[in-house]
């Protein structure tokens, strides 16, 4: 009687990291697809989106712009637009949070991460869709703002930089978002405290009035915080004047929140599922 020998596969090759690099930007594609599909199924879901910024345009424009008094060319529209382009850009986390919170409460973050596919596309998907659609927004309230007198005052290089600064921004804000939504869970919970923490940063800085009209302990605060180096920096790029001070604290701001929150949202993806 002979003893049935044992089959010893070969270990599989290590696809190198190219070859996984193209992997996970193969599933990112696939996520963000996904993820944007929503807009072609729930067409009111992008005209919500839209209606928000405009309505702060009209508002801001016609009801509280004759109170408001500024010295830059243009008047108190040209003030007001990189403004509501940037708290826009801002407002857009709104929906990664309470989209990541929404798809751990119903197990679809748990589903895909059991299939074979690359674990980093879920965060990178979401965050990829969420700046799609952040753009077009910015790109229709930009169009509106045209439509009610505002006018870039400083070529067509520095407004498509202005822009290009304003999604930065948001994608800065949709990182903290997507580590609120995955480590607090709970949709409402999330909503709340987006307002908690981002009504604070885009309203008491220089987005809708000169900061030299708030009370002394608000100037405080108000003149060093990241959304008022933005701001200040968007303004300049569409209007003219100095732009490098603004622009380097800006640009280490979010850079510090990139470098501090991606761990943290990455630690509370894969604690959440």
């Amino acid at each position: 009687m002979t003893a049935a020998t044992a089959t010893t596969l070969p270990p599989l090759a290590d696809p190198g990291p190219f070859v996984r690099a193209r992997w996970a930007l193969s599933d990112t594609l696939a996520i963000t697809r996904r993820n944007l599909l929503v807009w072609y199924r729930v067409p009111a879901y992008l005209f919500f989106t839209v209606i928000q910024p405009v309505i702060f345009v009209l508002m801001f424009r016609y009801v509280f712009g004759g109170a408001i008094h500024v010295t830059v060319p243009g008047g108190y529209v040209n003030f007001l637009m990189p403004g509501i382009i940037g708290q826009t850009a801002a407002f857009a986390c709104f929906g990664t949070a309470i989209a990541l919170a929404q798809e751990l409460q119903k197990g679809v973050i748990d589903r895909l991460r059991s299939m074979p596919m690359a674990r980093s596309a879920v965060l990178t998907g979401r965050l990829v869709a969420d700046t799609l659609r952040m753009t077009v927004t910015i790109l229709i309230v930009v169009g509106v703002g045209y439509a009610v007198g505002f006018r870039f005052q400083n070529g067509a290089g520095p407004a498509i930089l202005m822009v290009i600064l304003a999604i930065v921004l948001g994608l800065t804000c949709c990182v903290i978002a997507a580590y609120t939504g995955l480590a607090i869970k709970d949709e409402e919970s999330v909503q709340s405290f987006g307002l908690i923490w981002l009504f604070p940063l885009t309203f008491l800085s220089s987005a809708f009035v000169p900061i030299q009209s708030m009370p002394g302990w608000l100037q405080a605060f108000a003149n060093n915080q990241p959304v008022t180096f933005v701001i200040n920096t968007m303004r300049a790029l569409a209007l003219g004047g100095p732009i490098e001070a603004n622009l380097w604290k800006s640009l280490v701001w979010l850079a510090g929140i990139f470098v501090v929150f991606i761990p943290l949202a990455v630690r509370a993806y894969k604690r959440a599922a």
